[in-house]
């Protein structure tokens, strides 16, 4: 294979001028059309049957609503106690949506179902500059189609918008990489700083790859290559830097505080928790108690499971985002070899599909390598980053090959490609017992079959050539089809979601934990009784915040109030349970207790406090009034202190404080009068601040009395049972 044999486009006009002629065929309009609508279709397909998916954003979404300060620091409620543990960029479009037109479901999660439409626009554009049309359809469609893009893309964690804002920056880059244009590059910068206002460091591990690809490649002298750079380095940090600097300027007494923090610093938060804290796994204050490695063993980690090459290809992960990676990586280097003659500039059109190859192919490989190896927290649903690699990477890498087909090498490489493909796509159907079961042996049929046949399709002809690769792609397709269906048709809520059906050998927990967290019953990655082993909820159900039974959480006009998975931690619908079922799934709320938390509502700065944000969050969206949370996501930050919440509780801001309940199977979960210190006493010492929510329940106890309400364990704030101190 030789460049020269390389038809993407007619060689002879200028680089400008080659793409400028290019010529649409009359199909491609209508299917691009279509795409975009059946993305869109996938994506809002019974949305509203998530309800508020993960109650964290969702509350935060309401309070920004409601408070345009709220709105700025992204607080977890109206009354600005503390903000969520990230930036609020991810917040503002839902904040924004609910702010005109009401909180509800659809409100909260049409924006990211919309954000999945766009990423799937701007990769057709990328792709199809410099491999046409066919290409970038074959791209979009495997965007779509990828499991994880079909889950993240109906759910409201900040993942939907970093995807997009990252598929925007490896696409302006390529743009400034064509002609060295400086505005293209600075847009890039602009993208990488508003994504890490989205998902702070994680925005920046795709920007080594894509700097050294400009700096050497770009078609002008070097001089101009750095200072371009330069510049583009100078708006990432304005487009990011801006609002940290608001922050950390601001008088931490008159803003909320910085949720995940131990010491009220955004920087703290970027650098520790959020940063650093994910690669080496020391990530104070976090779930399971930060900075303890338990468990990591020969393959290193904390409890989110085991670390190394084949992580992204293991059972709980693999479903995710794997089913098209071999054939990604296969088609990578096939590109790079077809592209390597050209010039290093990419003042050839040679030069710039070799460029493409590099740009998606070097984000591909350093975000697959960090979550490969990051010792900290990590779930399932980050994999959702890699989507858009992965999906260029097809697209681009059959167009080249499939012009080249009448190549004995191309040809092979198409056949093995789809051989692979199709192996392992019954390795991962496999994992799902009694999944689709007749879909696997039919994949791995067809896809064998059609490899025979892909060494031969040259020499058929037009029509039996195309039928060929449609069968082929079809084949590719049908188990990121099959899991996005399922996906789709499948309620998830709470914190920790997965795509597709539960799978043998998957790990419980968060994100794969070995055991199943402080209080839970598992142990030495053994699930608690009544979970199959894999982490997959009983009778069929299935983990990762998915419905249960078959029944969406929303049914019966009920919102969903947790997850399979977050249930089975020893928490749950009770409220503030052992373990980390509240910490992740929230609680359900009572009548009783909307009703409780409304009464005089508009006295009170807080309606109610309550340890965990998914606690307060649960009640917040319930009664639509403001509740504090106390230590944050965690239970762990030192927010407020003792001290704080005294002056609070002396000068009438909060009317209760919500502590545990008693689930409907009868299970002590509560942390009331008489109830064991099982749930947020326990989890509270999770960090350094954890002491403190501890501390404040401790108070609470000796000085107010508790009451049930609905189930849950109420302390009315106003109405000591002595005199507090």
């Amino acid at each position: 294979m030789t460049t020269a044999a390389l038809p993407l486009h007619p060689p002879a006009p200028p680089l400008a001028a080659a793409r400028t002629d290019i010529s649409r065929p009359r199909w491609e309009r209508p299917a691009f059309a279509v795409l975009l609508l059946a993305t869109a279709v996938l994506l809002l397909w019974d949305l509203g049957a998530s309800g508020y998916a993960n109650s964290f954003y969702s509350a935060a979404a309401q309070a920004g609503s409601e408070s345009w300060k709220a709105f700025f620091f992204g607080s977890s409620d109206a009354g600005n106690s503390i903000t969520v543990d990230k930036p609020p960029a991810a917040l503002w479009p839902m904040m924004l949506s609910v702010r005109l037109f009401g909180l509800g479901a659809w409100q909260i999660l049409v924006p990211q179902a919309l954000m999945g439409v766009g990423t799937t626009a701007v990769l057709y554009a990328s792709v199809r500059r410099q491999f046409g049309p066919a290409a970038a359809l074959i791209s979009g469609a495997v965007f779509a189609l990828t499991p994880v893009a079909a889950l993240m893309f109906r759910f409201n964690n900040p993942d939907a918008l970093l995807t997009l804002l990252m598929t925007v920056t490896v696409y302006c880059v390529l743009r400034a990489l064509d002609g060295a244009h400086t505005k293209w590059l600075v847009w890039a910068g602009v993208a990488v700083g508003f994504a890490f206002l989205t998902k702070t460091l994680q925005a920046f591990v795709i920007l080594p790859p894509l700097a050294l690809l400009y700096a050497v490649c770009a078609p002008t002298r070097l001089r101009r290559r750095l200072g371009q750079l330069a510049l583009s380095g100078l708006a990432m940090v304005v487009a990011g830097g801006w609002w940290v600097a608001i922050v950390e300027l601001w008088p931490a007494a008159s803003r909320p505080y910085i949720g995940g923090s131990q010491n009220n610093s955004f920087l703290e938060l970027t650098l520790g928790y959020n940063g650093l804290g994910r690669i080496n796994g020391e990530e104070t204050g976090s779930v399971g108690g930060g900075g303890a490695r338990a468990g990591g063993g020969g393959g290193g980690g904390m409890s989110w499971g085991e670390t190394g090459i084949d992580r992204l290809f293991s059972s709980n992960i693999g479903g995710q985002i794997s089913w098209l990676l071999p054939a990604a990586l296969i088609l990578l280097v096939a590109g790079l070899v077809v592209t390597w003659r050209a010039r290093r500039a990419t003042d050839s059109l040679e030069g710039m599909a070799r460029a493409a190859f590099l740009a998606w192919g070097g984000a591909l490989l350093i975000t697959g390598l960090v979550f490969s190896y990051m010792q900290g927290i990590f779930h399932e649903y980050y994999t959702v980053a890699l989507a858009p690699y992965v999906a260029a990477l097809i697209g681009m890498g059959i167009a080249v090959l499939w012009e080249e087909r009448g190549g004995r090498a191309a040809s092979l490489t198409l056949a093995g490609t789809l051989a692979v493909t199709a192996y392992w796509a019954f390795v991962l159907l496999g994992r799902s017992t009694g999944y689709v079961s007749w879909l696997r042996w039919a994949v791995l049929v067809a896809g064998l079959g059609t490899a025979l046949v892909l060494p031969f399709a040259a020499r058929l002809g037009k029509r039996a050539a195309l039928g060929v690769a449609a069968v082929a792609l079809g084949t590719a397709l049908a188990g990121p089809l099959a899991y996005c269906l399922t996906t789709v048709t499948t309620a998830h809520t709470g914190s920790i979601v997965t795509a597709g059906p539960a799978v043998a050998g998957g790990r419980g927990g968060p994100g794969g934990m070995r055991g199943f967290g402080p209080g839970g019953e598992g142990q030495q990655g053994m699930p608690p009784q009544g979970m199959p082993q894999g982490g997959g909820a009983p009778n069929g159900q299935v983990p990762g915040g998915q419905a249960q039974n078959g029944q969406a959480p929303g049914a019966a006009g009920n919102r969903p109030t947790g997850s399979a998975r977050s249930e089975r931690f020893g928490g749950g619908p009770g409220g503030m349970g052992g373990g980390m079922g509240g910490l992740l799934g929230g609680t359900k709320t009572s009548a009783e207790a909307k009703a409780a938390l409304r009464v005089d509502a508009d006295k009170y700065t807080w309606a109610a406090a309550a340890v965990g944000s998914q606690n307060a969050a649960s009640y917040q969206l319930a009664s639509g009034e403001p509740v504090m949370a106390i230590g944050g996501f965690n239970g762990s930050d030192p927010s407020p202190t003792l001290a704080q919440f005294k002056e609070y509780v002396k000068a009438g801001k909060i009317h209760w404080f919500i502590g545990g309940g008693t689930e409907a199977s009868g299970r002590g979960v509560g942390t009331g009068a008489g109830a064991g210190e099982t749930g947020t006493a326990a989890r509270g010492a999770g960090g350094p601040g954890g002491g403190t929510s501890s501390a404040i329940q401790t108070w609470i106890q000796a000085n107010f009395k508790a009451s049930t309400v609905g189930g849950a364990t109420f302390y009315d704030l106003t109405s000591p049972t002595s005199g507090t101190s």
